[in-house]
């Protein structure tokens, strides 16, 4: 089998477990409901399945070695946290508390035991000796180490401010199909109003708005992971982690967010369809009885396989997913075209998520998005 592949439909697992969270502050729970855009699946049908069906499975495959751990390229030399010597904000002592916490909160957490280290020799040697049925960038990059995921959850690190904005700006600027005449709803570089960007939106191809929609959900999808293990202050002022209601409904509230946080968690929804669909069709693949899911533990391997093969089970029997027919159809030679921008869209997004000042947000904005959205993409 192999790992390079497996470790990318991993990433999906992340964004279906996240289905499952929900906030209920006093009067603040947000209810989504109703048919998502652009398919003919509705909020509650994938909220009966994910929760009851895939939600529990994946839960104990995340905790197996194969899924556990991460090879990945932490670019060196840029600086984690929100403020540096040349910002202005940065000489006041409340803004260098908050840049160390960021500092301290975004590292990743390198720790690897020994057997580990051995495991992984082994494991290399066994996928050099593999057909490559698909490769991830950080792969083959010298600098390339693994990480245990178990020990850097995906959570709160205190990364935010123009830094954080100015990424995620970028992202939607540069890659998101849209005209610097057309101002996204909450820009604060512009217009206040959203109802202008949603006619434009809805004059696209179907396969333009669907990259829309992948990245505001991979985007809501990061804010509610640092929405649900926010940093509380515990009894007796030791920390503690925990959903923080005020974060979220500043995110997803209709009020708070002029109608948006509806908005984009229902895209959230939608890219959990396309990951589902992606998942589905590669499932055959990994069926076949010489694609092992190799650590060196010859039962551990067998029952994780199996697990996940029931949960390719599941995900087959969901009788909603997204027809992905519809898109690239009509001009072959458009529709390559189009394929190949959508490529050079997704390199675009990975290089400028190499450009984010926090190594845990870097390693997750990745690990969760672009090594597995490609994919999906592809499929």
């Amino acid at each position: 089998m192999v790992k390079a592949a497996w470790e990318s439909l991993c990433k999906a697992t992340h964004i279906l477990l996240l289905l499952t969270f929900t906030l209920t502050p006093s009067g603040s729970r947000l209810q989504l409901t109703g048919v998502l855009d652009d398919c003919f699946c509705d909020v509650e049908s994938i909220d009966a399945f994910n929760n009851y069906k895939i939600f529990p499975k994946l839960q104990k495959l995340q905790e197996r070695d194969y899924f556990r751990y991460y090879m990945s390229k932490i670019p060196v030399g840029i600086k984690s946290g929100n403020y540096n010597k040349y910002s202005s904000e940065a000489n006041s002592e409340e803004h260098l508390e908050a840049c160390e916490q960021a500092n301290e909160l975004g590292a990743v957490n390198s720790t690897l035991s020994n057997q580990s280290k051995e495991a992984f020799i082994a494991w290399a040697r066994y996928d050099d000796a593999q057909d490559h049925f698909c490769e991830l960038d950080d792969e083959r990059s010298p600098d390339a180490q693994y990480v245990d995921l178990l020990l850097n959850p995906e959570r709160y690190t205190g990364y935010k401010g123009p830094s954080a904005w100015r990424v995620w700006n970028s992202i939607y600027e540069e890659n998101c199909f849209k005209p610097r005449s057309v101002y996204r709803p909450l820009n604060p570089l512009g217009p206040n109003i959203g109802e202008s960007f949603y006619e434009w939106l809805e004059g696209l191809c179907l396969e333009k708005r669907v990259f829309y929609r992948l990245i505001s959900g991979l985007h809501a999808s990061i804010n509610l992971h640092l929405s649900a293990k926010y940093l509380l202050e515990g009894t007796w002022g030791e920390p503690r982690w925990g959903p923080n209601p005020n974060e979220f409904k500043t995110r997803f509230d209709p009020a708070e967010t002029k109608g948006e946080g509806p908005r984009r968690l229902k895209n959230l929804y939608f890219l959990y369809l396309i990951e589902l669909r992606a998942l589905s069709k590669v499932s055959s693949y990994f069926e076949r009885s010489i694609v092992d899911l190799y650590t060196g533990n010859m039962k551990e391997d067998v029952e994780t396989k199996n697990l996940l093969l029931d949960i390719f089970k599941d995900m087959q029997s969901f009788p909603m997913h997204f027809d992905e027919k519809s898109m690239f159809a009509g001009n072959k030679k458009e529709a390559k075209s189009l394929k190949e921008e959508f490529r050079l869209h997704f390199k675009n997004i990975s290089r400028i998520m190499d450009c984010v000042g926090c190594d845990k947000c870097r390693l997750w904005g990745k690990l969760q998005a672009f090594d597995e959205y490609q994919r999906a993409a592809d499929v």
